[in-house]
């Protein structure tokens, strides 16, 4: 597969990550399918696009002439067939869930043409679980994009032992065809390097309000102020979801009885089970589309 010769991408999954890397894909002329088994979930990714599109000629990512024509090039479909139908490289972000992931690769691996390249956004597993359910195992590797795309700009890429040379550099070449930077690892890490980083921070700030040291608004106020960063670990937490969190979290405990572990995911739940999972839903542990983070005296504590 030389890298012209990509011109059909197929996203599987229309949540936050799904839209998004569809829409970089999109913008940058690559004809897109985004395939969801769930319809109300792909009327909704459709709603998400528009909006993202109109937001991001707002702030200068790209022109209207860009976007519209990015819009056009997007397709939706909960056809698995029709969907992997002369696709030419797949991007799956379903839920971070290992027997999900292998069902979806086990359905397209037997769907998609011979010289497709199969890629997962995976947060937190490794290609190597799901490699031989793909029936192309040199073609396949993790290819991890960081939400919001159009503001991290990098990609991680991540090999697992079979994933061919030709395969990698493929890859890298079609990040930078997109817009983004690509950094490849040289093996597999659960977590890459960004989510290798970033758990630890979040579970101490989750470990902080649990412990009532501060309030949720206090240790995002003190990280940012420290940091100079936009966003506390709460904020952070919204944004990636509260359900991506516990998911993630529950894989620990799986391998660890650690109560601390376990306190945390009854944390998570208590939100979760109120229907508040960050930003997505509107409500976490701010509420959006103006969180009070963004808001003129949040860092003094004076709103």
């Amino acid at each position: 597969m030389e890298i012209d010769k990509v011109r059909t991408i197929l996203i599987i999954g229309a949540g936050t990550m799904g839209t998004q890397i569809g829409f970089q894909c999109a913008s940058h002329d690559y004809s897109v399918t985004i395939y969801d088994i769930n319809t109300n979930q792909l009327n909704a990714a459709k709603a998400k696009i528009y909006a993202l599109a109109k937001q991001l000629v707002t702030i200068n990512y790209v022109t209207q002439e860009v976007a519209d024509a990015a819009l056009g090039r997007i397709s939706y479909s909960s056809n698995p067939k029709d969907a992997a139908a002369e696709v030419d490289l797949l991007s799956e972000s379903v839920t971070e869930d290992p027997e999900v992931k292998m069902e979806v690769f086990s359905q397209f691996g037997k769907l998609c043409p011979t010289h497709t390249i199969f890629t997962t956004n995976t947060s937190g597993l490794i290609p190597s679980m799901f490699a031989d359910a793909t029936r192309r195992s040199h073609q396949f590797a993790a290819l991890h994009f960081n939400s919001p795309i159009w503001y991290t700009n990098i990609v991680e890429i991540m090999p697992h032992p079979k994933t061919s040379k030709t395969t990698i550099q493929l890859l890298e070449l079609f990040t930078k065809r997109i817009g983004l930077t690509p950094f490849t690892l040289r093996k597999e890490n659960p977590g890459y390097i960004i989510n290798a980083l970033l758990p630890p921070l979040l579970a101490a700030a989750v470990k902080l309000k649990m412990n009532d040291v501060a309030s949720i608004e206090d240790i995002d106020r003190v990280w940012m102020n420290i940091t100079k960063m936009p966003i506390g670990p709460f904020g952070i937490l919204d944004h990636v979801g509260l359900d991506v969190a516990f998911h993630s979290t529950n894989l620990v405990t799986k391998a660890t009885d650690d109560p601390g572990v376990v306190a945390m995911l009854n944390f998570y739940k208590e939100f979760i089970d109120k229907g508040w999972l960050g930003e997505k839903s509107g409500r976490g542990f701010y509420t959006y589309p103006n969180p009070k983070f963004r808001q003129p005296g949040f860092l003094t504590g004076e709103s």
